[in-house]
């Protein structure tokens, strides 16, 4: 429920910011902010993306837990789309995203919400399963090795244009 009054609220509240802004100081100069908010999010989009790939290269060569980078790539990247759709609120939005301080409070928020949980191949919903070392899977094959394509001498048809 709350997606759908996401979907619905944040339209709503950028064409008001729209109207408002477009009334205080004109429709080109708001349809120019547009789009300096779009070209300036681009390039610190991608000055911050390039700093946060190397955090997560560093992690994973110090082996270290690579989950925090990888969370402020995520938000790096959903700040880009943010920055390049056109209105005001997701630009405020956009722009918080980009700096450190703020990705990093969303992190300690998210992670004290989402709860993970992992799953192995051998577990089950009664516990742990671990393989007999008598676990035999029984088939039947036929080797196809020796066996020639029927029309050998046909071309292919798959790089006809």
């Amino acid at each position: 429920m709350w997606l759908l009054a996401l979907f619905v609220g944040v339209p709503l509240i950028e064409i008001a910011l729209f109207i408002q802004v477009g009334g205080a100081i004109g429709l080109w100069s708001t349809l120019g902010i547009v789009v300096l908010t779009a070209i300036l999010g681009t390039y610190l989009m991608r000055a911050q993306g390039s700093a946060a790939m190397a955090d997560i290269r560093n992690s994973f060569n110090q082996m270290n837990d690579p989950t925090e980078p990888l969370a402020h790539g995520a938000m790096i990247l959903f700040s880009g789309a943010l920055l390049l759709t056109p209105g005001f609120f997701t630009d405020a939005v956009g722009f918080a995203l980009l700096v450190p301080a703020f990705r990093s409070a969303a992190f300690r928020w998210l992670r004290k919400r989402v709860k993970v949980q992992s799953f192995s191949a051998h577990q089950t919903t009664q516990g742990f399963h671990r393989p007999a070392s008598d676990d035999v899977v029984n088939g039947d094959y036929v080797d196809i090795t020796d066996q020639a394509p029927k029309d050998s001498d046909a071309p292919s048809r798959w790089t006809q244009h």
